[in-house]
């Protein structure tokens, strides 16, 4: 009997009509490749009101019960690849890199090349093996279209000390983003649970049950009409919990295409982890690590208006 990852639900709604099965899919699994879709539609793992033979192009009815069966990961080998990277700080513990948006931390359903982990394979030769093959020296990633600072354990002690640091909060972590309108308060903490939007499973949401506590506290350190600069620190790591909690104020990130709008302005959301603040887990040393905005996130700011030097941390 095959074994699932996941086996996932989802009802088809009205306004989802006439849209083709694969690109549906597509839509409520934004970090699959449309080729590892019909993979999974071709080895019948899609099943439509408890029919699994079922084709790609096939139109929507509306209403149609879909299970999506996710198979277990299977064992590869995650090749080198001579890719871009720009590290920030490195010793023979650790490394830390200002990723690009863009850019998925390590290979998942469909990418296996072209993540962050095949870049580092490259340039880093030594790297913990604690998560194996397919996220080596991994301790925590960000979203795919979330710049900024990831750190990479270069040994699995390291590694073990790094995750129990993330976990007990003893990493300070600070992040910048633009959002869509002006907020009443100029600085406020967001204390909620987030789990899975009960509407729309790729989708998280502040929730009332089976959710995760999820802290937040953010600073405007600029605005214009329409937009602010807002500084933000997380005491937690909950998935796109800044995005989530954005939402939640009513003031989502501009260019977040899943908790607001698509904008003209930015191609993606402007969300950038900019500040590290940690003692290192095997000397003790206090590290403060700065990883610079990218260079499309300065042009927005500009084109905005928003004064970047406000944000005091980075140039400190």
């Amino acid at each position: 009997m095959e074994k699932y990852k996941e086996i996932i639900e989802i009802i088809v709604k009205d306004e989802d009509k006439g849209k083709r099965l694969d690109s549906f899919l597509s839509e409520n699994f934004e970090d699959a490749t449309r080729s590892y879709i019909q993979k999974l539609i071709d080895n019948e793992n899609v099943v439509i009101d408890n029919k699994s033979k079922t084709k790609s192009g096939n139109k929507l009815k509306g209403k149609e019960k879909i299970i999506v069966k996710i198979p277990e990961d299977e064992l590869l080998e995650v090749l080198p690849e001579n890719l871009p990277i720009e590290i920030v700080y490195e010793d023979k513990d650790l490394v830390i890199i200002n990723k690009d948006a863009g850019v998925i931390v390590h290979p998942a359903q469909g990418y296996y090349t072209g993540t962050l982990v095949n870049a580092v394979l490259y340039h880093i030769k030594d790297l913990s093996t604690i998560n194996g093959v397919i996220r080596p020296g991994i301790v925590h990633r960000l979203d795919k279209d979330t710049s900024g600072l990831i750190v990479i354990a270069k040994n699995d002690i390291a590694h073990v000390k790094l995750t129990d640091m993330f976990k007990e909060k003893t990493i300070e972590k600070r992040y910048v983003c633009i959002c869509k309108g002006n907020f009443k308060s100029s600085s406020g903490r967001i204390e909620t649970l987030i789990g899975r939007d009960p509407k729309d499973r790729k989708k998280m949401a502040v929730v009332d049950d089976n959710g995760k506590i999820a802290i937040t506290n953010y600073e405007v350190v600029d605005s214009v009409p329409g937009f602010s600069l807002v500084d933000v620190g997380i005491e937690t790591g909950r998935t796109h919990q800044i995005r989530v909690h954005m939402k939640s104020l009513n003031h989502p990130i501009l260019g977040d295409s899943v908790y607001g709008n698509t904008s003209e302005v930015a191609k993606r959301q402007m969300l950038h982890s900019y500040y590290l603040k940690f003692n290192h887990p095997i000397t003790n040393k206090e590290l403060v690590i700065l990883g610079q905005l990218k260079e499309d996130f300065k042009i927005i700011a500009k084109k905005l208006k928003l004064d970047l030097n406000k944000i005091y941390r980075l140039y400190k």
